[in-house]
């Protein structure tokens, strides 16, 4: 089973990190270094189960690769989980010990933040491995990627208003934010600053206390999210949010948000081609994040702030492109992002195969 995916999905190779000593239970999915390296963050995540685990971080690193590629950098695609509660399993022995396989990789893997694992989880890490990046406090290094991935989701965004309402500026229109985690709250300032009415939810109720004590917004419960009525749905907490069971419910006009792995299967894609629903694919949009560690340089301590932010605005043509082409072929979006994103390996490989 896991080598007919492997083989089927083109992963060059997976990682199963286990001691019992430190209770690390963490899956590596390397899926291509054909552009360079393999990156992708660590996520930490209490699965129901080792499958689900597995599950997870195959569609992650497969998104990576695209992610990577479509945005026009020079790594491929990779990612971890750490199966655990965050809060309550956490530890730095742990940590330790998964960055020590990190390190066994040789550079092969290069780790950074996602769920579950935050700034000071990083730099224990980095202590061990220097294949370590967008560490928040470290001299040289972009620090939190949530500001650049909500950046460029605005821009994103600001794509998917000029092609499904013929509109530049995101002002008046009704968005639902389904999460407001790190990238929701950095994204609130641009869409509120330009005159957005924001309705959200979240399952922390201390995230909501915190969006709602600085912006202007409406919370609903977080189920209540699928029958807001609303010019964007924005899903920016975890994947598989729309499903068989949710999409019946949204009455939208458009998707564009920060999570991954938006739509739970291909199946959905289509599905919102049929229904006439705008969707920004979601490993173009939130892109911003990989694309401000690219500006780090690790050697002489350095970091590029204007040219993360100029690169990551350049997310709003991106996204234009893949509608519009969509739009001519009848294509679902996603099939037109991920036929972009080969194009780049493709003549990588062919390149490498001549030279």
């Amino acid at each position: 089973m896991i080598f007919e995916t492997v083989r089927s999905d083109g992963f060059e190779q997976i990682i199963f990190c286990h001691d019992p000593e430190v209770s690390l239970r963490a899956i590596i999915a390397i899926h291509s270094t054909v552009l360079g390296p393999a990156l992708g963050g660590c996520r930490m995540w209490n699965y129901n189960s080792e499958q689900e685990a597995l599950q997870d971080v195959l569609r992650l690193a497969k998104g990576m690769t695209y992610k990577n590629s479509l945005a026009g950098l020079h790594w491929g695609g990779a990612k971890t989980v750490i199966w655990g509660d965050p809060k309550k399993q956490k530890s730095q022995a742990a940590l330790e010990k998964f960055a020590m396989f990190v390190h066994g990789l040789g550079g092969r893997y290069i780790t950074a933040k996602d769920v579950g694992i935050n700034a000071t989880d990083l730099h224990m890490m980095r202590a061990i491995t220097p294949f370590v990046v967008g560490i928040d406090g470290l001299q040289g290094s972009s620090g939190d990627p949530s500001v650049s991935t909500a950046w460029g989701v605005y821009h994103g965004m600001r794509a998917v208003a000029q092609f499904a309402f013929g509109i530049s500026s995101l002002s008046g229109l009704k968005i639902a934010l389904q999460g407001l985690g790190s990238v929701s709250f950095s994204l609130l300032e641009h869409l509120c600053r330009e005159g957005a009415k924001i309705i959200g939810c979240d399952i922390e109720e201390s995230a909501i206390q915190r969006a709602t004590s600085r912006y202007p917004i409406d919370i609903v419960s977080h189920d209540a999210i699928y029958d807001v009525e609303c010019d964007i749905f924005s899903p920016s907490a975890l994947g598989g949010t729309i499903n068989e069971e949710t999409l019946p419910r949204l009455k939208t006009k458009a998707i564009a948000g920060a999570a991954n792995n938006q739509l739970s299967n291909p199946t959905m894609g289509r599905e919102l081609l049929k229904r006439k629903i705008v969707y920004a694919p979601d490993y173009a949009i939130n892109a911003g994040g990989v694309i401000n560690i690219a500006y780090e340089n690790p050697h002489e301590k350095t970091y590029n702030l204007q040219g993360s932010r100029d690169h990551t605005q350049k997310i709003h043509d991106t996204v234009l492109t893949i509608l519009e082409r969509a739009h001519e072929t009848q294509t679902p979006t996603h099939t037109i992002a991920d036929q972009m994103a080969m194009e780049r390996i493709f003549k990588k490989q062919r390149s490498t195969e001549t030279s």
